[in-house]
């Protein structure tokens, strides 16, 4: 139960809150946890508005009076755990295990014989029930998993549930307990929905020595709402919930459903809300704690239902309310999760599940119909991509009734290949982008699902506010002059942050500073090189919202080259005298786990001496989760298919505050870092990039550039560090009113300044965006500190969709002119910055500004 000395609230207070919940007005914290202690005829007021929300989101939902439920069996994955909750009787110890005769996890034979006895039942859903990383604790986990060939329990989770998939149709819904944004991208193939009970934000319980929580450090509330969020980010169908009467307050309550529909809001990824009532069990720390009353659970229904709104799907579970099914489905509920006709609840062992037909019936006799659900709901099915992933939509759609997204009843479980879509590497859409988007153009300036592919845009908006207009900072921007000029290794960050604030002639003198250093260690001369960009697919459903080029499927724009296709854009680009093809795409759910390897495969194989620069960290952990590899072994297949360098895009701005208002589900900075460092590691070099102007602040530049520096002093990895000022135009996250629009004059000169000057000495070449900026922004930008000015191009998408306007290639000609611009001289260089051979050049020189001739658009 709650806190016992815990005041009661006042006649008036719940007089008020409760005619607000009838009067259908949003609660606040405060009012919720007055509710939260209805009795009697106030929980009887409660429980009838909060039905009547529910019962406006069914009809919504186009399922009037059903309840729903899931038809599945339990797997006991592993019972070992590396936290020590106090009231669970699930975890159990090595020792212990032994003496009964287990193993450490289950084999695959017990797997698969659950759910092929659950298959035969007419279950849909097979529940992986798990410890948190048990090998972080227990020697004995490590030694079997070891043993049996998997890096970790997560890999042997993804490939049980590719056997339960293949083997017996079964819909695995995995609960693996804390997961980083990396481990949902590596099992959100493998399964249609996962999940993980929040049970409190209430810190203390966690903190505190003998709290429930104490110990476990997986229990820890900022990273239970982590998980929650990357989940979101990740278009995971994800089920969540609290644990009431385990000692919170009733504002720590209320607070944890305040943060539940926060997420929600954000996102869209919570499929459904548990709310379950404490239960004491033998043989638990927590053995004479007072069990959650009923009439608590009731009233914690009913607020949840009140404060996260008809479309929240809210469950109970039926074995843990002593068969009072009339007064949860009254307060509101509408699902009583699973149930299994074979296997126990295997954490609340005590508890046996009530009987189909015996929950049906009392379904019945408060008015509802009981219907069959799979364990991702209707309303995610419908979703689609990215929701769904393709791997997985033949078999949640042999289960699944095509009217209404519930369960096929009728319909039996029989294994199905896990397997890539057929379609493969097939030319669709509009391949001649590339060149049409400087003639047609781009057919809408937005996605049309603009409105939902993003997250909920006013959430963000509020998010976002504090970076929307830069802050100015009065600092002595005269001594962090002279320090800079002096020794520009020993700014401190209040020294740096005061430079990336200067104006005026404190910017010119700065721009000057970087200029000498740049002259010191580069010389005069202006480097380029001749390359090709082959953006192989716009089809992309990560949800980056500063992002113009990414599109559905279906969308006019949209368009996927084939493996021929590309490899003739590469020798194409060879025979006038390119060095590097520069290769990025969106994130395709249809490509095969194996693209990256057949598009590097394909170039080398019909242009041998090419380099291969491609391939951002995103589509790195894109193909190492598709593939179920790690970051290491991925990176090291891929530089064996002819991987040479990868670009450092994916950046943005390092660090998660800008991150998640920039993207939904962009892989994280710590992941970003880890990818780079492995790769610097293997051999595999790297540029480095840093997108701004949108709703950063000088700060996070500061911060950026730092995390580069110190990168490199651990790796000596980067080749350089590209400027790449944003793009508003046509970027979601400024149609929708929250970006600004784009760095100022002011904004490319000090970071093209401060780039020079910060990261000196540790990364040599700074390279500027004539794409972006234009000749006499570029010119500008090589008096600022810059020595470098990337490529030809030949073709360049992604900045062109967003709204650039100058262009997708210069010729060499282009690119001396600028230098010249800025009283310098050109020179061509590799991705590398070595030399480019005689014959390179006079093959680039030879075709020099005729490749619109030279380059026709192939096999389109």
């Amino acid at each position: 139960m709650s806190d016992p000395e815990a005041v009661r609230p006042t006649a008036n207070a719940m007089r008020r809150a409760l005619k607000r919940s009838r009067d259908g007005v949003a609660l606040d914290l405060t009012e919720a946890a007055v509710l939260l202690q209805a009795r009697g005829d106030d929980l009887r007021d409660l429980t009838a508005s909060a039905a009547r929300v529910r019962d406006a989101g069914l009809k919504a939902a186009g399922r009037p009076g059903v309840i729903t439920y899931s038809k599945k069996v339990f797997i006991p994955l592993t019972r070992l755990c590396r936290d020590k909750c106090h009231y669970c009787t699930f975890v159990t110890v090595p020792g212990k295990l032994r003496r009964e005769g287990h193993g450490m996890y289950l084999s695959p034979d017990e797997v698969l014989d659950i759910a092929r006895r659950g298959a035969e039942m007419g279950c849909k859903e097979a529940l992986f029930t798990l410890g948190d990383r048990p090998e972080d604790r227990w020697p004995e986990a490590r030694e079997w998993l070891d043993a049996h060939g998997y890096d970790d329990t997560l890999a042997y989770v993804r490939a049980m549930a590719i056997r339960v998939l293949e083997e017996t149709g079964l819909l695995p819904h995995l609960n693996p307990g804390v997961m980083t944004w990396t481990d949902l991208q590596r099992l959100k193939p493998v399964a249609p929905s996962m999940g993980m009970m929040l049970e409190t934000t209430a810190t203390r319980l966690w903190s505190e020595p003998g709290g429930p929580h104490h110990g476990s450090p997986d229990k820890e509330p900022a990273v239970r709402l982590r998980v929650l969020e990357d989940a979101g980010r990740s278009n995971v169908p994800f089920t969540t919930g609290i644990l009431i009467g385990i000692g919170e307050s009733y504002e720590e309550r209320a607070d944890s459903l305040f943060q539940l529909r926060r997420i929600q809001r954000s996102y869209h990824g919570i499929q459904e809300v548990i709310v379950q009532n404490f239960r004491a069990k033998p043989d638990t720390a927590m053995r004479g704690m007072p069990d959650a009353e009923l009439e608590e659970l009731a009233a914690c229904i009913a607020v949840a239902r009140h404060v996260l709104g008809p479309s929240a799907r809210i469950q109970a579970p039926p074995n843990l309310v002593d068969e009072e099914y009339a007064l949860l489905i009254g307060a509101g509920i509408d699902d009583w999760g699973g149930v299994s006709p074979l296997t126990p609840d295997h954490v609340n062992p005590e508890r046996p599940w009530p009987h189909i037909d015996e929950l049906a019936a009392k379904t019945g006799e408060a008015g509802f119909e009981l219907r069959e659900r799979l364990t991702i709901y209707p309303e995610f099915i419908e979703r689609g991509e990215p929701w769904l992933d393709p791997r997985l939509l033949p078999h949640v759609r042999a289960l699944a009734c095509a009217d209404t997204g519930l369960a096929d009843e009728g319909a039996r479980p029989a294994g199905l290949p896990w397997q890539e879509p057929d379609e493969g590497f097939t030319a669709t859409g509009r391949t001649d982008l590339h060149r049409t988007i400087d003639t047609t153009g781009r057919t809408s300036d937005r996605r049309d699902d603009f409105d939902d592919v993003y997250g909920d845009w006013e959430a963000l908006r509020e998010q976002a506010a504090p970076g929307m207009v830069p802050q100015r900072l009065d600092g002595d921007v005269r001594a962090a002059l002279a320090t800079a000029a002096d020794d520009p290794t020993k700014l401190t960050d209040d020294e740096a942050l005061a430079l990336l604030h200067a104006d005026g002639p404190a910017l010119d003198a700065l721009c000057g500073i970087a200029d000498d250093i740049r002259k010191t260690v580069n010389g005069d001369d202006v480097t380029y090189i001749v390359t090709r960009n082959i953006n192989f697919t716009n089809v992309c459903y990560t949800g980056c919202r500063f992002c113009a080029f990414a599109q559905r499927r279906t969308d006019a724009d949209a368009y996927t080259l084939s493996l021929s296709q590309v490899a003739d854009r590469a020798e194409q680009a060879w025979d006038v005298g390119a060095v590097e093809v520069c290769m990025q795409g969106g994130i395709h759910p249809d490509l095969p786990g194996t693209a990256y390897f057949d598009i590097a495969k394909a170039v080398k194989e019909r242009v041998p001496g090419m380099h291969v620069h491609a391939f951002s960290p995103m589509e790195v952990v894109n193909g190492a989760t598709r593939t179920g590899m790690s970051i290491r072994d991925w990176l090291t297949a891929a530089k064996e298919a002819g991987l040479d360098s990868i670009p450092g895009t994916a950046a943005e701005i390092l660090d998660d505050e800008v991150r998640w208002i920039l993207t939904k589900g962009k892989l994280p900075t710590a992941t970003w870092i880890e990818v780079i460092k492995t790769a610097h590691e293997l051999g595999i070099r790297s540029s480095s990039t840093m997108m701004y102007g949108h709703v950063d602040q000088p700060r996070h530049w500061l911060g950026h550039f730092r995390t580069l520096a110190g990168i490199q002093q651990e790796t000596a990895g980067f080749t350089e560090f590209v400027t790449l000022p944003f793009i508003h135009t046509n970027a979601p996250v400024y149609l929708a009113g929250i970006a600004r629009p784009g760095p100022t004059t002011r904004d490319n000169r000090a970071v093209t300044a401060m780039a020079r000057v910060l990261l000196h000495p540790h990364i040599p070449n700074i390279q500027t965006s004539w794409v972006k900026l234009g000749t006499e922004g570029a010119a500008e930008m090589l008096r600022s500190g810059a020595n470098d000015l990337g490529g030809t191009l030949m073709e360049e998408t992604i900045s062109r969709m967003a709204g650039s306007s100058y262009g997708s290639y210069r010729s060499i000609k282009d690119l001396i002119t600028i230098a010249e611009e800025a009283g310098r001289p050109a020179k061509p260089r590799t991705t590398l910055y070595g030399e480019v051979s005689e014959e390179r050049q006079h093959a680039a020189t030879a075709s020099d500004g005729h490749l619109p001739e030279l380059l026709p658009v192939l096999g389109d």
